[in-house]
């Protein structure tokens, strides 16, 4: 009722913004898409759509008897460790897929983004440090909700006509969903509907936040005007994304390991700054995830609700469990094991923000910045919540310390945005057809400029329910498909565990499958042959 209510009011605004005219009209306009946006956003952020995302998880979690805990050795030692270990993993393909490491650095740069810095930041404020403790809750189920996606995006990708792997929630709703008994419509339905709202999130969460975010950090830091970075970016954009996934993957697989690493050192050296404070940081943490801090600072609006509701939605901002993103880019890999592709899933997760928004909550809240007693901001003057962990640097580090957030945030972002364009692309393929992609692709990269001039909390609000569309389509397909999810893993941990002499599960098309499988026997041999140390050769 309340939506409906905010709907009319919408239309109210519209008819007095279209008889205005010039700044006014655009402000008008604003307003009416703010209204429009808020009444959706509380309908797919709602508590039923919430409990939804949590409950795959824990479903999933349960399902594979807590991989990424039971597992734990295994997913680094396939993810993280074969980085120095196996050269097939890094090495680049002469065909149109791309290698592991590069689908996880392509991954990472769609996920490793705003969402870890003033994502992070903008939770704390609005739903008190508490939200810190939430995001964690839904990373760890998270992971298995991501590791699921991936293993049915293997499962369920095709090759599309320039010989590219094509996979996501599209396909898997088509093939998965839309093979069981009567669900043949709804899961076509479901694919378009995906597809549709990957299309209008790629340019919210993929697009105008993220240049957003560095349009208004430019601007703060350097004095640099919104206009001129927007065209900037659109000239560096359009040399990339145009390119394709390879050249995406190509500038990924370089500016992803050296961004993260540098930030992360960052975060270390003030955390190690402010060690003395991390027992009052992680009380605080607690006490606000329950609302006790209610209780000691007498503050409206902080308590248990609010921090749960901003811990997921940040949370899923940031590492993208359950939106059926990164899943499109994995899919593009070279691995043949839908298992192996969701290891990385797992770790892709917990290095987003188990790791990355964690320390950036320690930063920020050990910082002094936020007053750990009542969960608010310690200066009253502070408007731009994005601007917390630059001025936490910049307390530590002085101006360069400034200005090394806002290049971080450049990097991030942008690199954000090239991950998302992909998956634009994907969905957009998925509609309108291969030869079609080059239509998004040049509206994507016009579209920068538009962030680049866009209001921040608008951008924001738009990111969080283009985010909730998305996720709902999702989580039915995973949800229906959790069995074909714990088949796969059971076959797996049968034949690389157990050692089991079972038939590789691998795809759900036949001449994949045997492509595949052939592909997979012939490199178990070589392996065995040259006496590697693998996970065949155990």
């Amino acid at each position: 009722m309340n939506g409906l209510l905010l709907i009319s009011d919408a239309a109210q605004t519209a008819e007095q913004a279209v008889q205005g005219s010039g700044p006014g009209f655009f402000d008008g306009f604003l307003d009416v898409v703010k209204q429009v946006n808020d009444a959706i956003s509380g309908v797919v952020w709602g508590w039923p759509a919430l409990i939804l995302l949590l409950f795959v998880g824990v479903l999933m979690t349960v399902l594979t008897k807590f991989f990424q805990v039971s597992h734990i050795g295994r997913w680094i030692k396939f993810t993280i460790g074969a980085i120095f270990r196996d050269k097939k993993v890094t090495k680049h393909t002469s065909d149109k897929s791309i290698s592991q490491f590069q689908s996880l650095c392509t991954a990472l740069a769609a996920t490793v983004g705003t969402g870890n810095i003033a994502g992070v930041a903008s939770a704390i404020v609005t739903g008190g440090p508490g939200a810190v403790f939430w995001m964690w809750i839904m990373a760890f189920f998270g992971m298995m909700t991501n590791f699921s996606e991936n293993v049915l995006g293997i499962l369920y990708r095709v090759k599309n006509k320039n010989g590219e792997w094509s996979g996501g929630a599209m396909y898997y709703l088509k093939h998965g969903l839309g093979g069981k008994k009567h669900c043949r419509t709804l899961g076509a339905v479901l694919a378009v509907l995906f597809c549709v709202f990957c299309l209008l999130a790629s340019f919210g969460i993929g697009n105008m936040t993220q240049i957003n975010t560095i349009s208004t950090n430019m601007n703060s830091t350097f004095g640099i005007p919104g206009w001129i970075t927007g065209i900037v970016l659109m000239i560096v954009a359009a040399l990339v994304v145009i390119g394709g996934i390879k050249r995406i993957a190509a500038v990924a697989e370089k500016v992803v390991p050296v961004m993260v690493l540098l930030y992360l050192l960052g975060t270390i050296v003030i955390c190690f700054m402010h060690i003395d404070q991390f027992g009052a940081v992680f009380t605080a943490i607690f006490r606000s995830a329950f609302g006790l801090e209610a209780a000691v600072g007498g503050v409206v609006g902080h308590g248990v609700k609010m921090a749960v509701q901003m811990g997921m939605k940040r949370g899923v901002f940031s590492n993208e469990a359950g939106l059926g993103s990164s899943v499109m880019v994995h899919s593009s890999s070279n691995v043949k094991e839908p298992v192996q592709q969701g290891m990385w899933g797992i770790f892709e997760v917990f290095a987003d923000t188990i790791v990355v928004c964690t320390l950036t909550a320690f930063t920020v809240l050990s910082s002094g910045l936020i007053d750990l007693e009542t969960g608010l901001l310690a200066d009253s003057s502070i408007t731009e919540t994005g601007s917390l962990v630059g001025m936490a640097f910049e307390q530590n580090f002085g101006v360069i310390g400034r200005d090394f957030v806002a290049i971080a945030l450049l990097l991030f972002a942008f690199s954000t945005a090239l991950g998302w364009s992909h998956y634009g692309t994907k969905a957009f393929e998925y509609l309108f057809g291969t030869k079609a992609t080059l239509i998004y692709k040049v509206v994507f990269v016009l579209a920068i400029f538009g962030g680049a001039v866009m209001g921040e909390n608008l951008a924001w609000e738009l990111s969080d329910t283009f985010n909730g569309m998305m996720m709902i389509p999702n989580l039915i397909g995973v949800l229906v498909l959790s069995p074909m999810v714990f088949k796969c893993t059971k076959n797996y941990i049968d034949r690389h565990v157990r050692h089991i002499d079972v038939e590789p599960m691998l795809s759900i098309h036949e001449e994949i499958q045997r492509e595949q499988a052939l592909a997979l026997e012939a490199e178990r041999k070589e392996l065995v042959k040259a006496g590697i140390d693998t996970d065949y050769a155990e």
